[in-house]
């Protein structure tokens, strides 16, 4: 992560007693989540937790183009980050930041709802044969991969290299620990899949949910 990229980052009125590195959803997943991880950062300060959500190269602020970064290029720059931090750091990764993470130099993870990289690349490549049929276009799946083996793709908005969507369609989450993985729902967390609303949301209750579950998973590991 180079020093161009803005980190965003909540701190508690004192001293921070760890800090936790959220690391968002990909794609378009992180715009329609990141209003509530923002409020999940406000939550976590409020526990005394000093809060990053980074901006990942290609993305938001990031000056390098997102054409021009892959998984592998993700992963490092986390681990920059991390290893930036002083004292301990608990990596909070949600859907596909789950595929980055593992990397990183952390006392702990926490995982909210990870997702494989084989099942996102399907979801982009089934939403780009939708806008082409919407458009008059017709594509396929398999046609889409064949042209992404040498060309870049725009997908949902989002022009991936050869390099990337490769990666992404083998990209599986990796074991780490100590790691408390959370479903989204009825036997897991409270709050909704905001990564499939059609536009940014936001839930307040499932924010607040987050920081107490990770506050909590910091103080059963040694942490806080």
């Amino acid at each position: 992560m180079s020093a161009l990229e803005h980190v965003l980052r909540i701190a508690p009125a004192g001293p921070p007693r760890a800090t936790v590195l959220i690391v968002p959803p990909l794609f378009e997943e992180a715009n329609r989540t990141r209003r509530t991880l923002v409020l999940a950062m406000r939550a976590l300060a409020a526990e005394g937790l000093s809060a990053l959500l980074p901006d990942l190269p290609g993305q938001n602020e990031s000056p390098i183009p997102l054409v021009e970064a892959d998984l592998t290029r993700w992963r490092v720059a986390l681990a920059r980050v991390v290893d930036g931090i002083g004292g301990p750091v608990v990596v909070a990764s949600l859907r596909g930041g789950a595929l980055i993470d593992h990397a990183a130099r952390a006392a702990a993870w926490w995982r909210l709802a990870p997702a494989g990289g084989a099942s996102l690349l399907r979801t982009l490549l089934r939403a780009r044969v939708s806008a082409d049929r919407e458009a008059g276009t017709v594509s396929t799946l398999g046609g889409l991969q064949a042209e992404a083996a040498t060309a870049p793709l725009l997908l949902a908005g989002n022009l991936l290299s050869p390099a990337m969507i490769a990666e992404l369609g083998a990209a599986e989450v990796q074991p780490v620990e100590p790691l408390r993985s959370v479903a989204l729902g009825a036997d897991g967390l409270a709050g909704t899949p905001l990564w499939l609303r059609a536009e940014p949301g936001e839930d307040a209750g499932m924010a607040e949910a987050i920081a107490a579950d990770i506050a909590a998973w910091s103080r059963s590991c040694g942490i806080i």
